[in-house]
């Protein structure tokens, strides 16, 4: 039984799957941070400042009562609508499933670079077959 295990930790798809994870767990917060620290101030600049991780509604239905922040409300325990960070998670996972999307795109244009065998000559158009012109005189005889 150890041993069966060991030999499915080794195989390869094992190996790389785990290699995807962490990998992906790293890549995760390049997205977080290319979509809070770049993409969130570009979108800032063309909605006139609008700051979508700020944006949220309060369930909170006294009219008395504002809050600042996501943070403020959720310290003071009003359950919020947190629409930005939805609209984030969102763009996060566009962002996230493209560059995927790239990468899958790459690695099996090299995997088919590496299947093309690069021996196989070009095919070359040659005239007809010594068979051929035979079987042509042969015909031309006949007449």
């Amino acid at each position: 039984m150890i041993q069966e295990f060991k030999d499915f930790i080794a195989k390869g798809n094992v190996m790389d799957m785990a290699v995807g994870i962490i990998v992906g767990a790293a890549f995760t917060a390049i997205v977080t941070s290319l979509v809070g620290d770049i993409i969130n101030p570009v979108i800032a600049l063309f909605t006139g400042g609008i700051d979508f991780t700020g944006w949220f509604y309060e369930l909170d239905f006294d009219p008395d009562t504002s809050y600042a922040s996501i943070d403020a409300a959720t310290e003071a325990g009003v359950p919020v609508f947190a629409v930005g960070n939805f609209i984030m998670a969102v763009i996060n996972f566009l962002i996230v499933a493209w560059v995927v999307f790239l990468l899958v795109k790459m690695v099996n244009r090299i995997k088919e670079a590496a299947e093309k065998p690069d021996d196989v000559a070009p095919e070359v158009e040659t005239g007809p077959s010594e068979l051929d012109i035979l079987i042509e005189i042969r015909d031309q005889l006949k007449r």
